[in-house]
Protein backbone atom coordinates (compact mmCIF):
# COMPACT_ATOMS: atom_id res chain seq x y z
CA UNK A 1 0.00 0.00 0.00
CA UNK A 2 3.04 2.09 -0.16
CA UNK A 3 4.45 2.27 -3.59
CA UNK A 4 3.04 4.60 -6.31
CA UNK A 5 3.78 5.10 -9.79
CA UNK A 6 5.61 7.38 -11.38
CA UNK A 7 4.24 8.85 -14.84
CA UNK A 8 6.38 10.99 -17.31
CA UNK A 9 3.87 12.44 -19.52
CA UNK A 10 4.91 12.89 -23.87
CA UNK A 11 4.34 9.61 -25.47
CA UNK A 12 2.35 8.39 -27.71
CA UNK A 13 0.86 4.45 -26.80
CA UNK A 14 1.21 2.49 -29.71
CA UNK A 15 0.87 -1.53 -30.24
CA UNK A 16 -1.19 -4.31 -28.99
CA UNK A 17 -2.39 -5.23 -25.72
CA UNK A 18 -4.58 -8.05 -24.17
CA UNK A 19 -7.43 -7.65 -21.70
CA UNK A 20 -8.30 -10.39 -18.91
CA UNK A 21 -11.38 -11.64 -17.32
CA UNK A 22 -13.91 -9.33 -16.11
CA UNK A 23 -13.67 -8.16 -12.68
CA UNK A 24 -16.95 -7.43 -11.89
CA UNK A 25 -17.76 -10.64 -13.43
CA UNK A 26 -14.89 -12.98 -12.20
CA UNK A 27 -16.29 -12.29 -7.93
CA UNK A 28 -19.80 -13.34 -8.70
CA UNK A 29 -18.97 -16.35 -10.12
CA UNK A 30 -16.49 -17.25 -7.89
CA UNK A 31 -19.43 -16.34 -5.18
CA UNK A 32 -22.14 -18.64 -7.29
CA UNK A 33 -20.05 -21.90 -6.77
CA UNK A 34 -21.37 -21.68 -3.37
CA UNK A 35 -24.33 -23.00 -4.72
CA UNK A 36 -23.41 -26.62 -5.18
CA UNK A 37 -21.48 -29.28 -3.71
CA UNK A 38 -18.49 -29.81 -5.74
CA UNK A 39 -15.59 -28.37 -7.72
CA UNK A 40 -16.31 -25.37 -9.84
CA UNK A 41 -13.73 -24.40 -12.24
CA UNK A 42 -13.36 -20.49 -13.46
CA UNK A 43 -10.99 -20.07 -16.13
CA UNK A 44 -9.89 -16.67 -17.54
CA UNK A 45 -9.63 -14.82 -14.12
CA UNK A 46 -7.89 -11.88 -14.13
CA UNK A 47 -4.70 -11.38 -12.36
CA UNK A 48 -6.03 -8.46 -9.68
CA UNK A 49 -6.03 -8.45 -5.78
CA UNK A 50 -9.67 -8.53 -5.64
CA UNK A 51 -9.80 -12.34 -6.57
CA UNK A 52 -7.05 -13.78 -3.91
CA UNK A 53 -9.15 -11.42 -1.68
CA UNK A 54 -12.47 -13.27 -2.76
CA UNK A 55 -10.76 -16.33 -2.40
CA UNK A 56 -10.44 -15.59 1.37
CA UNK A 57 -13.89 -14.95 2.01
CA UNK A 58 -14.83 -18.62 0.23
CA UNK A 59 -12.56 -20.34 2.47
CA UNK A 60 -13.61 -18.51 5.30
CA UNK A 61 -17.26 -20.12 4.18
CA UNK A 62 -15.09 -23.48 4.37
CA UNK A 63 -14.56 -23.28 0.53
CA UNK A 64 -11.14 -25.12 -0.92
CA UNK A 65 -9.92 -22.43 -2.92
CA UNK A 66 -6.72 -23.13 -5.61
CA UNK A 67 -5.91 -20.26 -7.93
CA UNK A 68 -3.60 -21.67 -10.19
CA UNK A 69 -2.77 -18.47 -12.97
CA UNK A 70 -5.83 -17.95 -14.72
CA UNK A 71 -7.45 -20.56 -13.69
CA UNK A 72 -9.76 -20.84 -9.84
CA UNK A 73 -11.11 -24.28 -8.84
CA UNK A 74 -13.43 -23.75 -5.69
CA UNK A 75 -14.67 -27.06 -4.25
CA UNK A 76 -17.74 -26.23 -1.97
CA UNK A 77 -18.15 -28.62 0.60
CA UNK A 78 -21.79 -30.32 1.63
CA UNK A 79 -22.32 -27.63 4.58
CA UNK A 80 -21.00 -24.53 3.61
CA UNK A 81 -20.16 -22.19 6.77
CA UNK A 82 -23.05 -19.25 6.54
CA UNK A 83 -20.92 -16.26 8.85
CA UNK A 84 -18.59 -14.35 6.45
CA UNK A 85 -17.61 -12.30 9.09
CA UNK A 86 -13.62 -11.55 8.93
CA UNK A 87 -11.25 -8.66 7.34
CA UNK A 88 -11.20 -9.61 3.99
CA UNK A 89 -15.02 -9.33 3.65
CA UNK A 90 -14.34 -5.78 4.94
CA UNK A 91 -11.76 -4.91 2.02
CA UNK A 92 -14.22 -4.87 -0.97
CA UNK A 93 -17.62 -3.96 -2.23
CA UNK A 94 -18.06 -7.53 -4.30
CA UNK A 95 -17.52 -9.91 -1.14
CA UNK A 96 -21.15 -8.77 -0.80
CA UNK A 97 -22.38 -11.13 -3.81
CA UNK A 98 -22.32 -14.07 -0.75
CA UNK A 99 -25.31 -12.71 0.49
CA UNK A 100 -27.62 -14.60 -2.00
CA UNK A 101 -25.93 -17.83 -2.53
CA UNK A 102 -25.98 -18.70 1.14
CA UNK A 103 -29.28 -17.50 2.28
CA UNK A 104 -30.49 -19.90 -1.01
CA UNK A 105 -27.75 -22.43 -0.09
CA UNK A 106 -27.98 -22.67 3.97
CA UNK A 107 -31.11 -20.94 4.65
CA UNK A 108 -29.37 -18.39 6.95
CA UNK A 109 -26.26 -15.87 6.25
CA UNK A 110 -24.38 -13.25 8.06
CA UNK A 111 -22.36 -11.08 6.20
CA UNK A 112 -19.93 -8.06 7.34
CA UNK A 113 -20.94 -4.68 5.69
CA UNK A 114 -18.61 -5.11 2.86
CA UNK A 115 -15.83 -2.04 2.71
CA UNK A 116 -14.20 -1.25 -0.92
CA UNK A 117 -14.59 2.19 -3.15
CA UNK A 118 -15.09 5.40 -1.75
CA UNK A 119 -17.26 6.64 -4.71
CA UNK A 120 -20.63 7.46 -2.76
CA UNK A 121 -23.11 5.54 -0.92
CA UNK A 122 -24.26 2.06 -2.00
CA UNK A 123 -27.20 0.75 0.18
CA UNK A 124 -28.24 -2.92 0.54
CA UNK A 125 -32.02 -2.29 0.86
CA UNK A 126 -33.31 -3.65 -2.77
CA UNK A 127 -30.56 -6.88 -1.65
CA UNK A 128 -32.40 -6.96 1.17
CA UNK A 129 -36.00 -6.20 -0.05
CA UNK A 130 -35.57 -8.70 -2.67
CA UNK A 131 -34.51 -11.77 -0.75
CA UNK A 132 -37.42 -10.68 1.98
CA UNK A 133 -40.14 -11.24 -0.77
CA UNK A 134 -38.62 -14.62 -1.40
CA UNK A 135 -39.19 -15.43 1.85
CA UNK A 136 -36.40 -14.56 3.85
CA UNK A 137 -36.06 -12.44 7.33
CA UNK A 138 -32.92 -9.95 6.82
CA UNK A 139 -31.93 -7.26 9.52
CA UNK A 140 -28.25 -5.49 10.20
CA UNK A 141 -27.14 -6.37 13.37
CA UNK A 142 -23.93 -5.89 14.49
CA UNK A 143 -22.54 -4.57 11.36
CA UNK A 144 -23.63 -7.70 9.16
CA UNK A 145 -26.52 -8.64 7.20
CA UNK A 146 -28.34 -11.25 8.67
CA UNK A 147 -30.92 -13.13 7.38
CA UNK A 148 -32.38 -16.60 7.39
CA UNK A 149 -35.33 -18.39 5.70
CA UNK A 150 -37.23 -21.28 5.84
CA UNK A 151 -37.74 -21.14 2.66
CA UNK A 152 -37.58 -19.58 -0.02
CA UNK A 153 -40.50 -19.45 -2.79
CA UNK A 154 -40.30 -17.64 -6.26
CA UNK A 155 -41.52 -14.12 -6.13
CA UNK A 156 -42.46 -11.18 -8.47
CA UNK A 157 -39.67 -8.39 -7.64
CA UNK A 158 -39.24 -5.12 -9.29
CA UNK A 159 -36.02 -3.19 -8.89
CA UNK A 160 -36.80 0.83 -7.91
CA UNK A 161 -33.30 0.64 -9.85
CA UNK A 162 -31.35 -1.38 -11.93
CA UNK A 163 -28.34 -2.42 -9.25
CA UNK A 164 -26.14 -5.06 -10.64
CA UNK A 165 -25.25 -6.09 -6.86
CA UNK A 166 -28.94 -6.71 -6.20
CA UNK A 167 -29.96 -7.97 -9.61
CA UNK A 168 -26.87 -10.49 -8.61
CA UNK A 169 -27.91 -11.48 -4.88
CA UNK A 170 -31.68 -11.81 -6.11
CA UNK A 171 -30.81 -13.99 -9.01
CA UNK A 172 -28.45 -16.55 -7.37
CA UNK A 173 -30.81 -16.69 -4.40
CA UNK A 174 -33.85 -17.76 -7.02
CA UNK A 175 -32.41 -20.24 -8.85
CA UNK A 176 -32.75 -22.94 -5.91
CA UNK A 177 -36.18 -21.29 -4.33
CA UNK A 178 -39.05 -22.89 -5.51
CA UNK A 179 -41.19 -21.75 -8.29
CA UNK A 180 -41.13 -19.09 -10.47
CA UNK A 181 -39.32 -15.16 -9.82
CA UNK A 182 -39.89 -12.40 -11.97
CA UNK A 183 -37.54 -9.78 -11.76
CA UNK A 184 -38.15 -6.32 -13.37
CA UNK A 185 -35.49 -3.48 -13.74
CA UNK A 186 -32.90 -6.12 -13.75
CA UNK A 187 -29.75 -5.22 -14.16
CA UNK A 188 -28.74 -5.81 -18.24
CA UNK A 189 -24.59 -5.20 -18.29
CA UNK A 190 -22.61 -7.93 -19.83
CA UNK A 191 -21.37 -9.02 -16.24
CA UNK A 192 -25.04 -10.21 -15.25
CA UNK A 193 -25.21 -12.01 -18.63
CA UNK A 194 -22.17 -14.04 -17.83
CA UNK A 195 -23.71 -15.09 -14.60
CA UNK A 196 -26.70 -16.37 -16.03
CA UNK A 197 -24.56 -18.70 -18.68
CA UNK A 198 -22.52 -19.87 -15.68
CA UNK A 199 -25.69 -20.58 -13.62
CA UNK A 200 -28.04 -22.05 -16.76
CA UNK A 201 -24.65 -24.14 -17.31
CA UNK A 202 -25.06 -25.51 -13.79
CA UNK A 203 -28.60 -26.39 -14.63
CA UNK A 204 -30.44 -23.24 -13.89
CA UNK A 205 -33.58 -22.40 -15.68
CA UNK A 206 -33.09 -18.83 -16.21
CA UNK A 207 -34.51 -16.39 -19.57
CA UNK A 208 -34.58 -12.73 -20.11
CA UNK A 209 -30.73 -12.44 -19.46
CA UNK A 210 -29.41 -8.95 -20.89
CA UNK A 211 -32.80 -7.55 -21.08
CA UNK A 212 -34.58 -5.87 -17.94
CA UNK A 213 -37.13 -8.72 -16.97
CA UNK A 214 -35.11 -11.76 -15.66
CA UNK A 215 -37.50 -14.94 -15.41
CA UNK A 216 -35.91 -17.80 -13.29
CA UNK A 217 -37.62 -21.50 -13.02
CA UNK A 218 -36.12 -22.22 -9.77
CA UNK A 219 -35.45 -25.32 -7.44
CA UNK A 220 -33.96 -27.52 -9.92
CA UNK A 221 -30.78 -29.67 -8.69
CA UNK A 222 -27.63 -27.50 -9.62
CA UNK A 223 -23.90 -29.34 -10.52
CA UNK A 224 -20.73 -27.85 -10.44
CA UNK A 225 -19.38 -26.57 -14.17
CA UNK A 226 -15.96 -25.08 -16.09
CA UNK A 227 -16.90 -21.27 -16.99
CA UNK A 228 -14.59 -18.90 -18.48
CA UNK A 229 -14.98 -15.27 -17.30
CA UNK A 230 -15.87 -12.64 -20.54
CA UNK A 231 -13.54 -9.99 -21.17
CA UNK A 232 -13.13 -7.18 -19.10
CA UNK A 233 -14.83 -4.04 -20.97
CA UNK A 234 -13.66 -1.92 -18.33
CA UNK A 235 -10.11 -2.40 -18.59
CA UNK A 236 -10.40 -2.58 -22.41
CA UNK A 237 -11.84 0.89 -23.08
CA UNK A 238 -9.36 2.34 -20.43
CA UNK A 239 -6.85 1.59 -23.22
CA UNK A 240 -9.29 3.04 -26.02
CA UNK A 241 -9.29 6.26 -24.00
CA UNK A 242 -5.67 6.17 -23.18
CA UNK A 243 -4.88 5.92 -26.82
CA UNK A 244 -7.12 8.84 -27.66
CA UNK A 245 -6.05 10.78 -25.25
CA UNK A 246 -2.23 10.83 -26.76
CA UNK A 247 -3.31 10.48 -30.06
CA UNK A 248 -2.30 6.95 -30.20
CA UNK A 249 -2.93 3.67 -31.91
CA UNK A 250 -3.86 0.60 -29.86
CA UNK A 251 -5.32 -2.42 -30.84
CA UNK A 252 -7.22 -4.05 -27.78
CA UNK A 253 -7.70 -8.19 -27.78
CA UNK A 254 -9.81 -10.18 -25.77
CA UNK A 255 -13.07 -7.96 -25.61
CA UNK A 256 -16.53 -8.00 -27.36
CA UNK A 257 -16.51 -4.73 -28.87
CA UNK A 258 -19.99 -5.03 -28.60
CA UNK A 259 -19.88 -4.65 -24.92
CA UNK A 260 -18.33 -1.27 -25.80
CA UNK A 261 -20.93 0.02 -28.17
CA UNK A 262 -21.75 3.21 -26.62
CA UNK A 263 -18.31 4.06 -25.25
CA UNK A 264 -16.48 3.36 -28.65
CA UNK A 265 -19.14 5.80 -30.81
CA UNK A 266 -18.13 8.53 -28.41
CA UNK A 267 -14.81 7.94 -28.91
CA UNK A 268 -15.48 8.08 -33.03
CA UNK A 269 -17.50 11.46 -31.79
CA UNK A 270 -14.24 12.65 -30.14
CA UNK A 271 -12.09 12.19 -33.62
CA UNK A 272 -11.15 8.69 -33.46
CA UNK A 273 -10.86 6.01 -35.96
CA UNK A 274 -12.58 2.74 -34.19
CA UNK A 275 -12.28 -0.49 -36.06
CA UNK A 276 -13.85 -3.64 -34.93
CA UNK A 277 -12.66 -6.93 -35.18
CA UNK A 278 -13.78 -10.50 -33.25
CA UNK A 279 -12.22 -10.23 -30.35
CA UNK A 280 -11.86 -6.63 -29.69
CA UNK A 281 -11.00 -3.18 -31.61
CA UNK A 282 -8.20 -0.65 -32.83
CA UNK A 283 -8.56 2.82 -31.97
CA UNK A 284 -6.20 5.22 -33.79
CA UNK A 285 -6.37 8.90 -32.66
CA UNK A 286 -4.62 11.54 -35.21
CA UNK A 287 -5.07 14.64 -33.77
CA UNK A 288 -6.26 16.41 -30.50
CA UNK A 289 -9.47 14.70 -29.37
CA UNK A 290 -12.50 16.96 -29.69
CA UNK A 291 -14.23 17.53 -26.86
CA UNK A 292 -17.64 15.17 -26.20
CA UNK A 293 -20.59 15.37 -23.26
CA UNK A 294 -21.47 12.29 -21.58
CA UNK A 295 -23.49 11.08 -19.32
CA UNK A 296 -22.95 8.01 -17.09
CA UNK A 297 -25.92 5.67 -16.95
CA UNK A 298 -26.63 1.49 -16.43
CA UNK A 299 -25.97 -0.64 -19.17
CA UNK A 300 -26.07 -0.34 -22.19
CA UNK A 301 -25.65 3.35 -20.97
CA UNK A 302 -22.12 4.89 -20.21
CA UNK A 303 -20.27 3.21 -17.55
CA UNK A 304 -20.16 5.34 -13.92
CA UNK A 305 -16.87 2.86 -13.78
CA UNK A 306 -15.38 4.73 -17.05
CA UNK A 307 -16.34 8.66 -15.69
CA UNK A 308 -12.92 9.58 -14.62
CA UNK A 309 -11.28 8.65 -18.49
CA UNK A 310 -14.41 10.60 -19.68
CA UNK A 311 -13.17 13.85 -17.57
CA UNK A 312 -9.12 12.87 -18.44
CA UNK A 313 -10.17 12.69 -22.04
CA UNK A 314 -12.18 16.20 -21.40
CA UNK A 315 -9.20 17.41 -20.19
CA UNK A 316 -7.07 17.72 -23.15
CA UNK A 317 -10.18 18.09 -25.67
CA UNK A 318 -10.57 20.68 -27.81
CA UNK A 319 -13.93 22.47 -26.66
CA UNK A 320 -15.92 22.10 -23.17
CA UNK A 321 -17.29 19.35 -22.04
CA UNK A 322 -19.88 18.82 -19.83
CA UNK A 323 -19.60 15.19 -17.71
CA UNK A 324 -23.37 13.90 -15.57
CA UNK A 325 -22.42 11.37 -13.26
CA UNK A 326 -25.79 9.93 -12.62
CA UNK A 327 -25.19 6.25 -10.91
CA UNK A 328 -22.31 7.43 -7.42
CA UNK A 329 -23.21 10.50 -6.14
CA UNK A 330 -19.31 10.59 -4.79
CA UNK A 331 -17.49 9.92 -7.79
CA UNK A 332 -16.48 13.59 -8.99
CA UNK A 333 -13.98 13.41 -5.74
CA UNK A 334 -11.84 12.81 -8.86
CA UNK A 335 -12.10 16.51 -10.08
CA UNK A 336 -10.29 17.58 -7.45
CA UNK A 337 -6.74 15.81 -8.06
CA UNK A 338 -7.54 16.58 -11.76
CA UNK A 339 -7.41 20.03 -10.78
CA UNK A 340 -3.77 19.74 -9.35
CA UNK A 341 -2.90 18.50 -12.66
CA UNK A 342 -4.05 21.57 -14.15
CA UNK A 343 -7.21 20.75 -15.69
CA UNK A 344 -10.16 23.31 -16.06
CA UNK A 345 -12.62 21.30 -14.52
CA UNK A 346 -15.66 22.75 -11.98
CA UNK A 347 -18.56 20.56 -10.64
CA UNK A 348 -21.90 21.40 -9.56
CA UNK A 349 -23.88 18.69 -8.07
CA UNK A 350 -23.46 15.87 -10.41
CA UNK A 351 -22.58 17.78 -13.14
CA UNK A 352 -18.90 18.52 -14.38
CA UNK A 353 -17.90 21.42 -17.04
CA UNK A 354 -14.51 20.87 -18.39
CA UNK A 355 -12.71 22.84 -20.25
CA UNK A 356 -9.74 21.40 -22.37
CA UNK A 357 -6.15 22.81 -22.57
CA UNK A 358 -3.57 21.19 -24.66
CA UNK A 359 -1.56 19.76 -22.23
CA UNK A 360 -1.54 19.42 -18.15
CA UNK A 361 1.35 19.53 -15.62
CA UNK A 362 2.57 17.04 -13.31
CA UNK A 363 1.83 17.40 -9.73
CA UNK A 364 1.29 14.48 -7.17
CA UNK A 365 -2.10 13.11 -6.78
CA UNK A 366 -3.87 10.28 -4.72
CA UNK A 367 -6.07 7.39 -5.99
CA UNK A 368 -9.51 7.35 -3.96
CA UNK A 369 -10.73 4.27 -6.04
CA UNK A 370 -9.96 1.77 -9.14
CA UNK A 371 -11.20 4.21 -11.85
CA UNK A 372 -10.02 7.48 -10.37
CA UNK A 373 -6.51 5.90 -9.79
CA UNK A 374 -6.78 4.73 -13.35
CA UNK A 375 -7.99 7.95 -14.27
CA UNK A 376 -4.86 9.55 -12.92
CA UNK A 377 -2.46 7.36 -14.53
CA UNK A 378 -3.76 8.56 -17.71
CA UNK A 379 -4.51 11.86 -16.80
CA UNK A 380 -0.30 11.48 -16.56
CA UNK A 381 0.91 10.58 -19.79
CA UNK A 382 -0.40 13.97 -21.10
CA UNK A 383 1.11 16.09 -18.28
CA UNK A 384 4.56 17.58 -18.79
CA UNK A 385 7.16 16.02 -16.41
CA UNK A 386 6.71 13.32 -14.18
CA UNK A 387 2.96 12.82 -11.64
CA UNK A 388 3.05 10.70 -8.55
CA UNK A 389 0.19 8.81 -8.69
CA UNK A 390 -0.19 7.34 -4.95
CA UNK A 391 -2.00 4.76 -3.60
CA UNK A 392 -2.25 2.79 -6.45
CA UNK A 393 -3.20 -0.89 -4.57
CA UNK A 394 -6.54 0.68 -5.42
CA UNK A 395 -5.71 0.56 -9.44
CA UNK A 396 -3.67 -2.87 -8.90
CA UNK A 397 -7.75 -4.30 -7.29
CA UNK A 398 -9.13 -3.47 -11.17
CA UNK A 399 -5.92 -3.85 -13.84
CA UNK A 400 -3.72 -6.55 -13.74
CA UNK A 401 0.03 -5.56 -14.56
CA UNK A 402 -1.06 -1.86 -15.43
CA UNK A 403 2.27 -0.89 -15.86
CA UNK A 404 3.55 -3.55 -17.65
CA UNK A 405 0.86 -3.07 -20.33
CA UNK A 406 1.36 0.38 -20.36
CA UNK A 407 4.87 0.01 -20.79
CA UNK A 408 4.44 -2.38 -23.67
CA UNK A 409 2.89 0.60 -25.48
CA UNK A 410 5.35 3.13 -25.01
CA UNK A 411 4.37 5.23 -22.18
CA UNK A 412 7.23 6.01 -19.45
CA UNK A 413 5.67 4.33 -16.21
CA UNK A 414 7.61 2.73 -13.21
CA UNK A 415 6.48 1.50 -9.91
CA UNK A 416 8.30 2.68 -6.95
CA UNK A 417 8.18 2.97 -3.34
CA UNK A 418 6.18 5.70 -1.77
Amino acid sequence: MSERFLVTGGNRLAGEVSVGGAKNSVLKLMAAALLVEGTTTITNCPDILDVPLMAEVLRGLGCEVVLDGAIARITTPAEPKYHADFPAVRQFRASVCVLGPLVARCRRAVVALPGGDAIGSRPLDMHQSGLRLLGAHTEIEHGCVVAQADELRGARIRLDFPSVGATENILMAAVLAAGETVIDNAAREPDIVDLCNMLIQMGAHISGAGTSTLIIHGGRKLTPTTHRVIGDRIVAATWGIAAAMTTGDVRVRGVNPKHLQLVLDKLRQAGAEVTFAEDGFRLVQHARPRAVNFATLPFPGFPTDLQPMAIGLAAVADGTSMITENVFEARFRFVEEMIRLGADARTDGHHAVVRGIPRLSSAPVWSSDIRAGAGLVLAGLVADGTTEVHDVYHIDRGYPNFVEQLQSLGADVVRADA
